[in-house]
């Protein structure tokens, strides 16, 4: 008889963890085949980037891996990455908000300081500026990847398609005095360019443009960035984003050719901004007179033949179709710098074989930043270090090999050449990339009345940009000596403010001494977020708990300058019941594991009530109303069951000028022992009386806030609602023991005994709880008003309260582990949920504010059919496989055109045609919220496991077989997962799943009978229908 207890499928089990018993023996030969079939760590080298363009940035991260590293950020005080930014952007703010997936209010934080915020996350050396700043650098883990971080949110709000507007909360055009119609011209349509115009049209200046020699946009960023760097689909987003405010451009328009700063100043231009870049390259006497027919390039040659060969979209219609250089052989690249390791690199994707980075100095001396390196680094570049070309020797008219000295450091520590010490390498091509220069003299004298300092760089105050003895003329960028793209953007605005003031003066105007740039805007900043309850205008939903955030009267004054549109005071009572706080109080939970810093999934506190008098909070009440007339102000107050004292301190509050009461009938500790809080709010007839006798005290509304620790929070609802409560706040925090360590002593632990009480636990822990508990009193009381409260801590899990019910929510913990300004991450979250939720109809397939699956990371234009050619499921992506797919990319890549796809920018969507109300999505989930046995039984799911998206960790195999049905296979081989006929769709491999939307349900096609084990008694045929009524009963 076979044994009920024992595996049916051996082999099925075969790869499922095991205890160990003894050690395991492999010989090294076993494990070096093992280490190769399974090495993920594979790399397309040199030749193998032919043409390969899609991003390489180590920096790159997809959704996940943005919310993963954000959750790490600390939101530090006085954050130094935020000043290590040249631009000053609110580094700590657009993390916490990419944090809380809110991707547009994280991409608002960014472009708000600057306008090429797109372009700078792609291509800022990091390590240099805002990373080398992060605190999380003296830690184990090391600094947050910012670059990546603004990147993914920068791209995600790409493809929202949203326009920038006009703040119009700014005076509107036409009511602008004249002098803001003046003329203002740009020279170079580069970041500097780009940034300055855009500040200009946010201040309201409406004829703004920019002339640029080219015929595309974006200056050096276009033509000298590679895509693997930076798409053309960046810059041309971040140009639109200017346009949208009204700056024109005026493409093939050059400087010394079709006009002069003079001139423009003669035809009316009220001010002038120079923002081109270096045109000219530097060149080492030894390859004077060679050209790129002899293999000589430089980079000014070099790359933006590249990119206009790989860059879809940069030129214009209708022109030849360019070519990539084609490189052969061995490419000597000279220079140590940034656009040097972009040379290299390119070359590699240019055919080039081998790729040698030679330079002067040491390793340790190299200008290039770290994140830069990295790229040649790993394409299989060869550094040559202490090197400087002496002779080129040429064959046959071409680059034969190039002759080098070695470079020696002397006492005085200058570098020099030693005739003595001479290699000679072979080579087909060589590239310079020694830095750039102005140049041309013909340029030099159309910059004129601007002169050049001894270092060839345009004579400008630093402070400002505007140029020396000339008022109504700026300078920044490569110009004014700024190395790096995202300077040049921060010279731009700068200059946007002085250039302002300059021409309000000329007009007899003044404008403040601070200056005062407009923040981005789009037509999401306009959605409204307000609702109305009880007669009460909220003009957002989110207000201050009332709880420590709520501490001190000046703290709800910050919560309300910071955007908090109600507070619910900390809890007072008469003075007969003041009360004294142990230490410590407030701990951090122990539910989100060994997590420590900011993002604790709860907390737990032992904090009572208010310690301040009942005249100290009537007195907050009556300056807060009096002081913030378009703000809500609840009070929060508790007593004993004794209705004399609930109608003295409810008069008392109204008195004040409350709008509203808010019952605390729900503290889980140390005030139930005095007869107070959960005392009294557990007993359905004492909530009914309570109820009843300060509805016969007052006028104005009142909510009875409910505790979580009873059996049935709908019956405690129903008595407040019964003694004539106006609503109820759902949920106070829940009663909890979070820790007890090894010595048995637990958190928090107080005097000299180390003793402890239960708590009550908030944070998002208490979220799941909350909803469901808010979801049951909207069910059981429809129409019934809720102020929900538990673990809110975004806005989308403000969305989430507000669709099972709750017409507004309080926070504290998500404030207690940042701080009062988390309210702007979800007023813009909120508002951009909301518009996005207006475009439904268009089936944009977005989830909240996540984009539809594939669309993220950034993948070059031209590559997208590439990718599905080699995508196939029958291979992982690692060891031999991996190899194989990255041969048919290669070999994909050969053939392509990489400009034959047509450019389709990420254009503006369309506006919806309604954007929904708050009111509108009150109560949205009800519906779908019902019994068990109500339940769809008959429409049964299956899990799929997308292979292209698996990365065959085995998290659905070992979850599967020792906690759910034992219905996936694991190929030992290929690692891959397989879903078996007898999958019962619990969804458990979901939940374990580490990539998102890697394992979904879908239906399932054929009848599945429950597996009974053996047959139930009464039913002659175990394989019945599942289906049948009869049988789902006998179920």
């Amino acid at each position: 008889m076979v044994k009920l207890t024992t595996s049916k499928d051996p082999e099925l089990m075969a790869l499922n963890a095991k205890v160990q018993t003894h050690a395991k023996v492999v010989p090294c030969a076993v494990n070096r085949e093992k280490r190769e079939h399974f090495k993920r760590n594979i790399c397309a080298s040199g030749c193998g980037r032919f043409k390969d363009f899609g991003d390489v940035k180590p920096s790159t991260l997809n959704e996940r891996g943005a919310l993963r590293e954000a959750a790490r950020c600390l939101k530090c005080a006085d954050a130094p990455c935020q000043h290590s930014c040249p631009t000053s952007i609110d580094i700590k703010q657009f993390i916490s908000q990419i944090a809380t997936r809110n991707y547009y209010g994280a991409a608002k934080s960014i472009f708000s300081d600057n306008p090429v915020g797109m372009t700078c996350g792609m291509v800022c050396p990091t390590s240099e500026l805002c990373v080398g700043g992060c605190n999380l650098a003296a830690t184990e883990e090391g600094p947050i990847n910012i670059g990546g971080l603004q990147q993914f949110a920068t791209e995600v709000f790409m493809k929202m398609g949203v326009k920038q507007t006009r703040d119009p909360s700014l005076p509107p055009l036409d009511q602008l005095a004249d002098s803001y119609r003046t003329r203002v011209a740009l020279v170079g349509a580069g970041p500097a360019s780009i940034s300055c115009a855009t500040f200009l049209a946010r201040l309201g200046y409406s004829d703004v443009t920019i002339f640029e020699k080219q015929d595309y946009y974006g200056g050096l960023s276009s033509s000298e960035i590679p895509a693997y760097r930076l798409p053309y689909d960046a810059v041309d987003f971040e140009v639109r984003l200017c346009t949208d405010l009204g700056v024109k451009f005026e493409l093939g328009k050059a400087l010394g050719r079709d006009f002069s700063v003079q001139s423009l100043k003669d035809e009316g231009f009220g001010a002038v901004f120079l923002g081109f870049g270096l045109p000219t390259a530097n060149t080492d006497p030894a390859f004077a007179g060679l050209e790129a027919g002899q293999g000589f390039y430089t980079s000014k040659d070099f790359l933006p033949q590249v990119s206009k060969a790989s860059k879809p979209g940069m030129c214009c219609k209708g022109a030849a179709t360019p070519a990539l250089p084609a490189l052969h052989g061995t490419v000597m690249v000279l220079g140590a710098g940034d656009t040097a390791m972009d040379c290299a690199s390119s070359a590699f994707r240019c055919g080039a074989e081998r790729v040698i980075l030679c330079f002067r100095r040491s390793f340790n001396e190299i200008r290039a930043c770290p994140e830069e390196f990295e790229i040649p680094k790993k394409d299989g570049v060869e550094v040559l270090p202490y090197c400087t070309p002496r002779e080129v020797v040429l064959r046959d008219g071409r680059i034969f090999l190039v002759e080098f000295l070695k470079m020696e450091k002397g006492a005085d520590g200058r570098w020099a050449p030693d005739d003595d010490q001479v290699l000679r390498i072979k080579c087909q091509f060589v590239i310079s990339a020694f830095g750039s220069h102005v140049g041309d003299s013909a340029l030099v004298d159309a910059c004129a009345p601007a002169t050049f300092t001894a270092q060839g760089r345009v004579h400008a105050d630093p402070a400002s940009g505007q140029c020396v003895g000339v008022p109504w003329l700026f300078a920044g960028g490569d110009l004014v000596g700024a190395t790096m793209t995202v300077e040049a953007a921060n010279d731009g605005k700068t200059a946007s403010w002085h250039m302002h003031k300059h021409l309000q003066a000329s007009a007899g105007g003044a404008v403040p001494a601070e200056m005062r740039l407009p923040l981005f805007h789009s037509p999401i900043d306009d959605v409204d977020i307000s609702i109305e309850m009880l007669g009460l205008k909220f003009k957002n939903p989110f207000g201050l708990a009332s709880a420590t955030a709520a501490t001190t009267g000046e703290m709800i004054r910050r919560g309300f300058e910071a955007g908090w549109a109600f507070c619910v005071t900390k809890t007072f009572s008469l003075d007969k019941d003041l009360i004294t706080n142990v230490s410590p109080r407030i701990v951090r939970g122990s539910t989100g594991g060994n997590i420590y810093g900011p993002g604790q999934t709860s907390f737990t506190n032992i904090e009572l009530i208010s310690d301040k008098s009942a005249n100290y909070w009537c007195g907050v009440v009556r300056e807060l109303v009096a002081d913030y007339p378009d703000h809500i102000v609840i009070a929060s107050i508790m007593c004993s069951l004794n209705e004399a004292d609930w109608t003295e301190l409810a008069q008392r509050a109204e008195a004040a000028g409350a709008h509203a009461l808010e019952l605390n009938l729900s503290c889980p500790h140390g005030m139930g022992e005095r007869g107070m809080g959960l005392a009294c709010g557990t007993v359905e007839g004492f909530v009914r009386d309570i109820c009843r006798w300060v509805r016969a005290a007052v006028k104005i509304p009142f909510f009875a806030k409910l505790t979580p620790n009873v059996t049935d929070i709908c019956a405690i609802a129903g008595a407040a609602k019964a003694g004539g409560a106006d609503g109820v706040t759902a949920i106070n925090t829940i009663q909890s023991l979070q820790t007890v360590d090894p010595d048995g002593a637990a958190w928090p632990r107080v005097g000299q005994a180390k003793q402890t009480t239960y708590g009550g636990m908030s944070g998002s822990a208490n979220r799941p709880v909350a909803l469901a508990k808010i979801s049951s009193v909207a069910r059981a009381f429809p129409g019934f008003p809720i102020m929900g409260t538990g673990g809110v801590e975004s806005a989308e899990h403000t969305l989430q309260f507000v669709h099972c019910g709750a017409s507004v929510v309080q926070i504290c913990s998500a404030i207690q582990n940042q701080d009062l300004s988390v309210v702007q991450d979800y007023i813009t979250g909120l508002k951009a949920l909301l518009y996005l939720k207006g475009r439904e109809a268009s089936g944009a397939g977005w989830t909240g504010q996540t984009p539809p699956p594939g669309s993220l990371p950034h993948r070059a234009p031209g590559l997208r059919d590439i990718e599905d050619v080699v995508a196939s499921p029958d291979r992982p992506q690692f060891g031999p496989y991996l190899t194989e797919r990255l041969r048919a990319r290669a070999r994909a890549l050969k053939e392509a055109d990489l400009l034959a796809a047509e450019y389709v920018p990420c254009g503006a969507g369309a506006e919806p045609a309604r954007v929904p109300r708050l009111q509108d999505e009150l109560g949205r989930a009800l519906s779908r919220i019902t019994t068990w046995g109500d339940l769809a039984i008959k429409e049964q799911v299956v899990a799929l496991v997308d292979q292209e998206k698996c990365i065959n960790c085995g998290k659905c195999y070992m979850t599967c077989n020792d906690t759910a049905y034992q219905a996936i296979q694991f190929h030992p081989e290929t690692h891959k997962p397989l879903v078996l006929d007898v999958c019962t769709g619990c969804g458990l491999c979901g939940a374990v799943c580490p990539i998102p939307d890697c394992i979904t349900f879908v239906p399932r096609t054929t009848p599945f009978p429950p597996q009974r084990g053996v047959a139930p008694d009464g039913i002659p045929n175990p394989a019945y229908n599942p289906f049948d009524a009869a049988a789902c009963g006998a179920a």
